[in-house]
């Protein structure tokens, strides 16, 4: 009994400490989004003698901008005296970023994250990343309510941004509202959780329904791929053996439990004949199972997160409560590894682009769960840090060039999401959303400087070359000498149509499939 006693004392004290050697909002971080910094007012800018980077195509040339959108991009653009010159020679004059997979302001664990839409999209824009999609959680499972709760949620954005839509159950109601959301809302995703037990995660017969929902409507399905009955059975097993620190988290959830979910997804998917997006790949299991069906012909799309890039597990093991709580994410960081085989798997092909699941929680929060691994709030930062680390992982180490650089970053998110050439491109038409980056620049990551309102930084001290130096969003350039001049409310909400590529050739497929049952067969009844 004393001994219980203790140990519940010297947790209560940890906490405490926790509580006041940490405020809840680092203020030092905010003070941008308080002021309303003005951005630059000018609507023609012009961008002289910088590489222009697409996908698939590289050129010296200018680019001239009017009113937010891209005029004119050729070399030796001539302009009058009230254009605003940006010198980009020596530099590269990029799409801005597009970030896949964000949750700001989301509620979850009992309290909401750090970053809402103004502090976590301050950060992205003094990252290079100029639109981000968001997933919404239903209310109550409505569709509609939690849409209009994030349509108020992001009425202060300073940069433009798109939604998925979260499914956590099943009926006539739900099926109503998805194609209400897609055909008047511009949504054309939908989630489905595979983990989560007793929170938000959805059986096999919802996700078979879910997906036939999907196809039909010509939108995207997403899906957590963890084996939530079998996490929750992890999840026990190590509280039984007195494991109730951070590491049990990576645990309780291991690589083969990720590998089974995908490889179920995958398989449920190909039933039904429709695409599919797997979010947040950490493992070599869930890698290999979507590089396996792509092979075959099979239309997944794999995204790992830059965490998962770049990190491993190994933080979750430090003595420090603090250092390993901020590593806990869902999939878990995996041992050294598994971080270098995604890293070829992208360089390959075998997946597709690169997103952040960025999710900040500060220490405050994360320490809720100081007796219990299962109570940690699960989420780290990344949408600042995407667009350095990628280019500093990936392309200063030879693993993929510029262009490939362009195209994981920001135009597949275009072209899988169907907002391109809108988004994701440098061309006449396009928005104005246009990064310089500078290959011989360097930088340095901590929470000190970044943007996010965290008190924490799970890249704390990461120092690599090749640093975005000018961030233009909307034709308004906001971010600019390590100087940020957002306008909270400046953002669009982005509408995003259905049937993407994706679902080319989609209706052929299945008639050939139809055509190849050579059923029903026509018999003779026996007469009685």
């Amino acid at each position: 009994m004393a001994s219980t006693f203790t140990a519940q004392l010297v947790s209560l004290t940890l906490l405490l400490l926790l509580l006041f050697t940490f405020p809840s909002i680092s203020k030092s971080n905010d003070l941008f989004c308080e002021a309303g910094i003005e951005a630059t007012s000018s609507s023609k800018i012009l961008i002289k003698g910088g590489t222009v980077v697409n996908a698939y195509h590289l050129e010296v040339a200018d680019v001239y901008i009017e009113d937010g959108i891209i005029v004119a991009v050729k070399p030796n653009i001539e302009v009058d005296d009230d254009v605003e010159v940006l010198d980009a020679t020596g530099k590269y004059v990029m799409p801005g970023g597009i970030d896949p997979h964000t949750h700001l302001g989301l509620k979850a664990f009992g309290t909401e994250a750090v970053d809402d839409f103004v502090s976590g999209q301050a950060a992205a824009l003094a990252g290079g990343t100029t639109m981000h999609i968001d997933f919404v959680k239903p209310i109550n499972g409505s569709l509609t309510a939690g849409l209009e709760a994030y349509e108020k949620k992001a009425k202060k954005s300073c940069m433009d941004y798109g939604f998925h839509m979260v499914i956590t159950k099943w009926d006539e109601v739900i099926s109503e509202e998805m194609e209400i959301v897609v055909k008047e809302k511009g949504i054309n995703s939908f989630k489905f959780f595979m983990a989560y037990k007793e929170y938000q995660m959805i059986n096999d017969e919802i996700l078979l329904e879910g997906f036939k929902r999907c196809k039909s409507l010509g939108a995207l399905a997403m899906v957590h791929a963890e084996n939530g009955d079998a996490v929750f059975e992890g999840q026990k097993r190590m509280i039984e053996l007195g494991i109730t620190g951070p590491e049990g988290h990576a645990l309780s959830r291991p690589p083969l439990l990720e590998g089974e979910a995908t490889s179920r997804a995958i398989r449920l998917a190909k039933f039904v004949n429709t695409p599919l997006y797997v979010v947040h790949v950490m493992s070599i299991d869930a890698m290999e199972e979507i590089a396996e069906a792509r092979k075959s012909g099979q239309r997944v799309i794999g995204e790992p997160i830059v965490s998962g890039l770049v990190l491993d597990d190994s933080g979750l093991w430090s003595s420090d409560f603090v250092t390993a709580a901020k590593y806990v994410i869902s999939p878990p960081l995996r041992a050294s590894g598994h971080n270098k085989a995604l890293q070829a798997a992208l360089a390959t092909g075998f997946l597709q682009l690169v997103g952040t699941d960025h999710c900040a929680f500060n220490s405050t929060q994360k320490a809720l769960g100081i007796d219990d691994f299962r109570k940690i709030p699960n989420g780290v930062n990344g949408i600042e840090e995407r667009m350095h680390l990628v280019w500093d992982t990936m392309v200063e180490s030879g693993q993929i060039s510029v262009t490939d650089y362009v195209r994981l970053t920001s135009t597949e998110c275009a072209r899988i999401f169907n907002i391109y050439p809108r988004k994701g491109a440098i061309l006449v038409g396009s928005d104005a959303d246009i990064i310089i980056l500078n290959p011989n620049s360097s930088f340095e990551i901590t929470a000190k400087s970044h943007h996010s309102r965290s008190d924490t930084n799970v890249y704390e001290g990461w120092r690599g070359k090749g640093k975005v130096e000018v961030t233009i969003a909307g034709g308004r350039v906001v971010w600019e000498n390590d100087e940020l001049k957002v306008v909270p409310g400046s953002g669009k909400y982005i509408e995003m149509p259905p049937f993407s590529y994706l679902f080319d050739g989609i209706d052929k497929e299945d008639e050939k499939y139809l055509s190849s049952l050579q059923a029903p067969v026509n018999r003779f009844k026996l007469s009685t």
